[in-house]
């Protein structure tokens, strides 16, 4: 049924009610049928029209304020809480509601940064007699008891040294004692730096929140002198950036997407600029995966996600066989000017049915059903260690006929009218049906990811930033933020401490300089203990 724009019918109070009473009482006039069927077409349009903007509307809330969930196990309660779950969910459910052992959320193995004091006893050591019984002996015994104690501070703590003078009563000469080897030559030393740009670029405290803070703390620090900490210290570090950028060029794998993200200074430029020209500013996160090792980046500018991704891939050494490139359908993250393995995101076709729940329970309930067994797969394959090969062949086996049952599925909808193909449902089918392929290449290709998942929770760095400070006022601070979430990231997807990261590269800045490749995050510590 095709939803036209509803006709305007002019009837009396009257006229309305003496239509009810002939169609009460089955008796209609000729000159009323097509009074009803304009009624009757009107309200299919309007209904049609209704879900389509509470759709849009609930899409809306979802962006400002999240969705509360998107597991299947919720999910699919709201769309039929009467039926029962498949077992692959009642398991993943029963499995993710036990209790981890142990004492609290982190052991003391956790606490890798803290300092450890070893404890002696204070009333016996190894060899004395054993004070219950006199004929044995203490002996050291197996591992350390262990106490976690912690202390609170300030982010930034600083150290005032108050130089004696001494004054000759004769020739007036002033004699101060010198600064102690210890206090260094520098206001602002190397670990200052790093923990601003970590709690700047890595956790999104604005630089005026933390001058608020330190203020609060008696450790005054102006936000323009953390900005001038955080320019120096990218100053000495950028050349791990750079080299960052040129190995995750090498990658076999690439997630990228992109997010808003404004620069003032361009938005400036562009009143006065064409109104063709482009308007927005973006922030296109990178997630590069060679030889199983992560690699964030993070690109800022007016570039969409396919630009920064081609203007990366020319720093790709030639021979290099095409990688795997995840991302979601839309038209901007694709280049021509390079070739790739298209991978589209799972995730996103099934978030169109997932907002789709109220409207078209049982459809939605289908899909869902499937994808959820396509995950259950995947988990299975991570959890039996298996290689890229050998994951394929395991989808290929339990994977491809659900998949091929998902899309005759999918075609009977449309083929024999279930869904109108311009409603929300039809459009999500089509939206699959359209990208079948790259949303399938993990059955054809090995190592090929299901969603674009990893690439959009690195992506929340950006968005932490924007709703914290919500814009870069230069195309230079957005560098300096790019330059410092990517090391920041990147550390953290390799269980690197980035404050010992940053803080070891700027006391070894001549060294990186000359060779950067030895100052990344997962061989910085070597090079560090054995300079060249």
């Amino acid at each position: 049924m095709t939803h036209n724009k509803p006709l305007q019918i002019e009837l009396t109070v009257q006229q309305v009610q003496a239509l009810i009473d002939r169609g009460e009482q089955r008796s209609f006039a000729e000159q009323d049928y097509p009074i009803v069927l304009t009624i009757i077409r009107n309200y299919f349009a309007l209904d049609h029209a209704h879900q389509e903007k509470s759709y849009a509307i609930l899409r809306l809330l979802n962006r400002f304020f999240g969705r509360r969930t998107e597991k299947a196990r919720e999910v699919l309660k709201r769309c039929s809480p009467e039926q029962d779950l498949p077992a692959s969910l009642k398991t993943q459910g029963e499995s993710s509601r036990e209790s981890p052992k142990g004492h609290g959320r982190n052991g003391a193995s956790a606490y890798e940064g803290a300092q450890k004091v070893c404890v002696p006893h204070s009333c016996y050591k190894a060899g004395d007699r054993c004070p219950l019984c006199p004929k044995g002996k203490l002996y050291p015994f197996g591992e350390p008891g262990v106490e976690v104690r912690i202390v609170g501070r300030a982010p930034l703590d600083a150290t005032v040294y108050e130089l004696e003078k001494l004054r000759c009563n004769l020739c007036g000469k002033v004699f101060t004692a010198p600064v102690p080897e210890e206090a260094g030559e520098d206001k602002y030393d190397e670990t200052a730096g790093a923990m601003v740009t970590l709690l700047r670029y890595g956790s999104g405290l604005p630089f005026n929140r933390l001058e608020k803070l330190q203020d609060s703390l008696g450790l005054p620090l102006a936000a323009s002198t953390q900005w001038e900490m955080a320019e120096k210290t990218a100053d000495k570090i950028y050349p791990a950036y750079d080299e960052l950028i040129r190995q995750a060029a090498q990658s076999n794998l690439f997630y990228h997407d992109d997010t808003l993200m404004k620069i003032l200074a361009n938005l400036k430029e562009i009143e006065t600029e064409d109104e063709r020209s482009r308007k927005g500013s973006f922030t296109t996160g990178v997630l590069a995966m060679r030889d199983e090792r992560p690699m964030a980046l993070f690109f800022t500018g007016p570039n969409h996600a396919g630009e920064n991704l081609a203007k990366l891939l020319k720093q790709r050494a030639s021979g290099l066989s095409p990688p795997i490139q995840m991302c979601d359908a839309a038209s901007r993250n694709v280049s021509k000017e390079f070739e790739t393995l298209l991978a589209n995101c799972l995730a996103h076709a099934r978030r169109n049915f997932v907002d789709l729940v109220p409207n078209f329970p049982e459809e939605c309930r289908y899909v869902i059903e499937a994808l959820a067994e396509i995950y259950h797969h995947d988990k299975m394959a991570k959890e039996q260690g298996l290689s890229s090969d050998q994951r394929l062949r395991f989808h290929q086996d339990r994977s491809g006929p659900v998949m091929e049952r998902l899309n005759e599925w999918l075609q009977k909808q449309l083929d024999q009218r279930k869904v109108e193909p311009n409603s929300s449902m039809g459009k999500a089918i089509a939206y699959m049906l359209n990208h079948w392929e790259p949303l399938t290449l993990f059955l054809r290709v090995p190592g090929a990811p299901l969603d674009n998942n990893l690439c959009e929770q690195a992506l929340k760095r950006a968005i932490l930033h924007r709703k914290n400070s919500l814009f870069f006022r230069t195309e230079h601070g957005a560098y300096i933020g790019d330059l410092f979430m990517s090391l920041i990231h990147t550390c953290t997807l390799n269980r690197v401490n980035p404050f010992h990261y940053l803080t070891t590269l700027q006391r070894h800045t001549s060294e990186l300089f000359k060779n950067p490749k030895r100052w990344l995050p997962w061989n910085y510590q070597q090079a560090a203990t054995n300079p060249a």
